[in-house]
């Protein structure tokens, strides 16, 4: 008798749905930003491709199985639809795909070199390090919205601009790497509204999210603030550069933002979703106009 890694043919939608698509996009947008910001000569657009399809459905794909196995007892009070609660991944077939795609997520890594692969495992530990115990960095908001913050922007910002580097970075790359840092800080806020989809069943279970710490409003409000300042920093440093046009765009695009956060205010748990997909928009718009910013300062 054999036992199946992958989810049989009728469940690899299922399998596909464990792996969230839709939560691919933050990773591979960092990544393809790092890669940008770097002017230094050709851009060696498949390997740019390669790193974004590992930051994207290989490694933020593995976070998120990671995640849903060791969260499927909230999830069956969040969201009892999802593949593992709902029996359409039974058994450890959710635990399997995790270290399946783990798996792969190295091997692939290590053919786009030894400083992808670096960063490669770092990802890894934080998304296993993020979900499972004995670490659990999600049962502490603060902690595990960090974690995901650097995971998701930071790092494979910072890759990506290193694999386009190849070791000889430009005289602006302090700046480069405090405005990938910064940008991850700001996804801190990010998190803090994806916490609230779970909020009742992270009560019930004790995780102690920024929504059950401090409550729907402050955290909705500490939210707003903590994706506005660090805006406000990656101005500062393109200033410094004398970028003024990527500083106004980043100012447009921040008072977009600004505009619609009331809405948000008035009710986070109800407007949470909507949010995400206007300010949170506006906020990625403003990465590519700080990539392309100081890729204008390369050679």
């Amino acid at each position: 008798m054999t036992v199946a890694v992958w989810p049989s043919a009728m469940n690899l939608r299922a399998g596909l749905e464990l792996l969230k698509p839709i939560t691919w996009f933050p990773p591979m947008w960092a990544y393809g930003c790092g890669a940008l910001s770097l002017g230094s000569g050709p851009t060696p657009w498949l390997t740019v491709l390669a790193g974004m399809v590992l930051a994207g459905p290989l490694l933020c794909g593995t976070s998120q199985a990671v995640n849903d196995w060791f969260d499927r007892h909230v999830d069956a009070i969040n969201e009892p639809q999802r593949p593992i609660p709902s029996g359409r991944l039974p058994g450890t077939q959710g635990l399997r795909i995790a270290c399946l795609w783990s798996a792969l997520s190295l091997l692939v890594a290590g053919l786009l070199g030894p400083t992808v692969f670096i960063a490669s495992l770092l990802g890894l530990a934080l998304a296993w390090g993020y979900s499972a115990p004995p670490f659990r960095f999600k049962n502490n908001g603060w902690l595990g919205n960090a974690a995901c913050g650097f995971a998701y922007e930071t790092l494979p910002w910072l890759t990506g601009a290193a694999v386009i580097a190849g070791g000889f970075w430009p005289d602006y790359s302090l700046s480069l790497i405090a405005i990938a840092t910064l940008y991850g800080l700001g996804a801190h806020g990010i998190m803090t509204l994806n916490d609230f989809k779970a909020l009742e069943g992270d009560r019930r279970l004790g995780v102690a999210s920024l929504p059950v710490q401090l409550g729907p409003a402050r955290a909705a409000q500490l939210a707003c603030v903590v994706m506005a300042l660090p805006q406000l920093g990656v101005m500062l440093f393109l200033h410094q550069l004398q970028l003024t046009w990527a500083v106004i765009t980043i100012a447009a695009l921040l008072l977009g933002q600004l505009a619609a956060m009331p809405r948000l205010l008035r009710d986070p748990q109800r407007y949470a979703p909507w949010y995400n997909g206007v300010g949170v928009t506006l906020y990625v718009l403003g990465m590519l106009a700080a990539a392309l910013a100081l890729r204008s300062l390369g050679p």
